[in-house]
Parts: structure tokens; C-alpha cells; sequence
């Protein structure tokens, strides 16, 4: 159990379970998953190692959205505290017409049955918060460190990098992303497939009056999505293209700035407007890949993207990795040997994982109606509201109000 001395203040954790303290755990990846995992084990009595391949722990300039679900794990880590200021919170989602900016849907966020926000965040703000509070809680952070492959032996884990160098160490959480290394200690990684779209990652200013709302603009075979960040001194911007081929994953590959103007050039002036300001973007193909099967073998385990990638179309990767993080340490502190831990771990996790990667494939095109289709799809999303204006939510109920901390403990 956990609970906070004051608002604002440290947690303080109720040990009812020992297993954890003293034991060396080693985490490869400091991204979201990996640094959520290390203050969940940390704090629960555990000698926690990072090790990122990255010089220094920064991030490219992104936006992410953070569901009540996320949520839930980062007011239990006492990361909400840090992350709320430097953020917004989002009231509303509206779907428009990306030619005439007609509405077609506007969906209440407080209509979620949940104490949590819906929070739209710099994902270099998160990250921030996240190593503070990992290194506040002991956890040792060593950067510049990647890993070329990791091995079971007897006794452990055989970590070796890319200097030829290696460290043996007793259990080994993989939260080393897509790509992961890890991975191919516990499971085959499946060949992923091509989605037929690609995105736009951009930021551009804002003068702090921007709406509290996610803004989804559609037109066939394309949609952009725009919310602010930073108090709304900045704005965050997706954008999706279908596309014939792409050949590689990842969104760290830079592009210019006039093909993503060229793609949305007959969308309406709010979104060209916006799309002016735009000096930096980064591309990246969209590929669907399939939920591992075994998330660990022996004493290495998997979290986050490792094991589940995701498409960004129910804003869920982070989230994800988020829920992981606490479903495993919380695992761990319950069974007496990593394999036992980690079997829980996988059968508390995996169907939920399967369904939200499923409904994230489901949505990829839900956006792209052709110009024939879409003033009747949209007609329907306004009947649709009218009868029942908040529908969409209530039905993924499952998925937003759902709280980790609560189920697992």
C-alpha cells in the first residue's frame, strides 16, 4: 500500500512483502518503461541499475498524451506533482473536417469516470520527472552505455557491450524500446509489417491561449492531430500520410518541412497557418508488430515497447510502459524467484496489451475517409453525438479507467 505524507510530499510505502530489499536489479533503457520500473523497484527495497546506450538521458522534442490510465502510475510514483505544472490538462478531443474545420465529434474527457487527468505532456518533461525522481529514490543511472547483446548463464545475466566488455548480473528487465536487444534473450522477434502510412512528429510556439483540447483534423488518407504543451506555450503536431512504401522504423529520421506542408496543403487555413511555422520535423513509417508471445526467459524480462510496440493511434505506448513498470515491481515483490515474478507479471499484462494493440490497428484508418465517404461518416459521428454524446468513451471505459495500482497493489 501506498500513501503520501502531505500533498506534494515523498511517498511513503507500507512493505508488506521484503522479497525486493537488497536485491540487484539491472534495466536496460532509460526511457519511460525503464525509469518507471526502476523508482516502482527501488522504492520497494530494491538496488536498481540503469543502463541507457545514450550519452546523456534527453529526447527529441515530442508531445505525448498521458490517459487517466497512465496516469494513475505516475500519481503512485509521486511524478504527477513535478509533471502537472510544467503540463496541460486536457478537457476535450474534437474531430473536425480537415478542409472546412466542420466538427464532427467532440468528446468530453471529464466524462472518464476516473480521479486521474488526461494530460498532454512534453515527453522530455516526463522523462525529467521520472529521472528525479528514479535518482531521488537510489537508483543508479549510468549513460553512454549500449548494450550489443545479453546472454543467460549460470548464475545470471551475461550483459555485453559494445566496447567488448561485460558485466554478469543477477536479473535483467529490458526496457531498451523496439529494438530491443533484450529481447532477443526471452523471445524471436517477429518481422514487423508496413502499415502503408507514415508520420510527422513537429513542434511549433504558442502564445499560452491555446484550448485544453486535442484537435484531430481528417481528410482522406490523412489526418493531423495538434494539442498544446507547456501551458500552452507550445503545440504539439502529428501528422499522418498514407504512403505506397517506407523501409525503416522509427520516427528519428529528420524530413523537410515543405513535404509535410505539401501533404496537408488543401486542409484549411487553421492547420496551413499552423503548418507555416513549422523550421523542424522529424519522419518516421508506421509498422504494426506483434505482441511477443513470452515476455521473459529464465531471470530477464521484458517492458514497454520491448515487448508490445504499438501504433500511436490510441495514444497508449507510454501508457503502457507505464502500466507494465508497476504490474512488474509489484510482481516481484510478491514471489521468491524472478521466473515465478515474472510468469505473474506476463499473465496480468499480456490480454490487456493484445486488446489495446488490436484497437489501435483497428483505429489506423478510422481518420482517412475519401471524399466520397467522409461527409456521411461525419453526419453519422454528429447523430451519433446527439443520441449519445459520450459513447466513444464509455466504451473504452476498460482501457482509461482502469488503475493499476488499485488491481495489483
Amino acid at each position: 500500500m501506498i500513501t503520501r505524507d502531505r500533498p506534494g510530499g515523498r511517498l511513503s510505502w507500507d512493505l508488506d512483502h521484503h522479497i525486493l530489499i537488497g536485491q540487484d536489479i539491472t534495466i536496460v533503457g532509460a526511457g519511460i518503461g525503464g525509469l518507471a520500473a526502476a523508482i516502482a523497484l527501488a522504492r520497494r527495497g530494491a538496488n536498481v541499475r540503469v543502463l541507457e546506450r545514450a550519452n546523456a538521458l534527453q529526447e527529441v522534442g515530442a508531445g505525448i498524451q498521458i490517459s487517466p490510465n497512465g496516469m494513475a502510475v505516475l500519481v503512485a510514483l509521486g511524478v504527477d506533482f513535478g509533471l502537472i505544472p510544467r503540463s496541460v490538462i486536457g478537457k476535450k478531443v474534437s474531430l473536425l473536417d480537415g478542409r472546412t474545420g466542420r466538427l464532427a465529434l467532440s468528446l468530453d474527457l471529464n466524462a472518464i469516470k476516473t480521479p486521474h487527468p488526461w494530460l498532454f505532456a512534453h515527453r522530455a518533461d516526463l522523462l525529467d520527472c521520472l529521472t528525479a525522481a528514479a535518482r531521488d529514490a537510489g537508483v543508479v543511472i549510468e549513460t553512454g552505455v549500449p548494450v550489443a547483446a545479453v546472454d543467460l548463464v549460470d548464475g545470471g545475466v551475461d550483459l555485453e557491450f559494445w566496447d567488448n566488455t561485460n558485466l554478469t548480473t543477477r536479473v535483467v528487465i529490458g526496457a531498451d524500446g523496439v529494438h530491443s536487444v533484450a529481447r532477443q534473450a526471452v523471445d524471436r522477434v517477429s518481422k514487423p509489417r508496413f502499415t502503408g502510412q507514415v508520420a510527422w512528429r513537429a513542434l511549433v510556439p504558442g502564445d499560452g491561449t491555446a484550448a485544453p483540447e486535442a484537435r484531430v483534423y481528417m481528410g482522406s488518407g490523412r489526418h493531423l492531430v495538434t494539442y498544446p504543451l507547456r501551458g500552452g506555450h507550445l503545440t504539439n503536431i502529428v501528422a499522418v500520410q498514407e504512403r505506397q512504401a517506407w523501409t525503416e522504423d522509427g520516427w528519428h529520421h529528420q524530413d523537410d518541412p515543405n513535404n509535410l506542408r505539401h501533404a496537408f496543403k488543401d486542409f484549411g487555413p487553421e492547420v496551413r497557418d499552423l503548418l507555416d511555422q513549422v523550421d523542424e520535423t522529424h519522419l518516421w513509417g508506421l509498422f504494426r508488430h506483434a505482441v511477443a508471445p513470452n515476455w521473459h526467459k529464465g531471470p530477464v524480462t521484458l517492458v514497454g515497447d520491448a515487448v508490445h510496440p504499438t501504433l500511436p493511434f490510441m495514444a497508449q505506448g507510454a501508457c503502457m510502459a507505464l502500466e507494465d513498470a508497476w504490474a512488474l515491481a509489484a510482481s516481484m515483490s510478491l514471489h521468491n524467484t524472478p521466473e515465478m515474478a515474472f510468469a505473474a507479471y506476463q499473465a496480468s499484462r499480456r490480454a490487456r496489451c493484445v486488446k489495446i494493440v488490436a484497437a489501435a490497428n483497428t483505429n489506423a484508418r478510422a481518420y482517412h475517409f475519401g471524399n466520397v465517404l467522409r461527409p456521411l461518416a461525419h453526419t453519422a459521428m454528429r447523430m451519433s453525438q446527439a443520441i449519445a454524446p459520450n459513447a466513444p468513451l464509455r466504451r473504452l471505459a476498460w482501457l482509461y479507467e482502469y488503475d493499476v495500482t488499485r488491481a495489483m497493489g
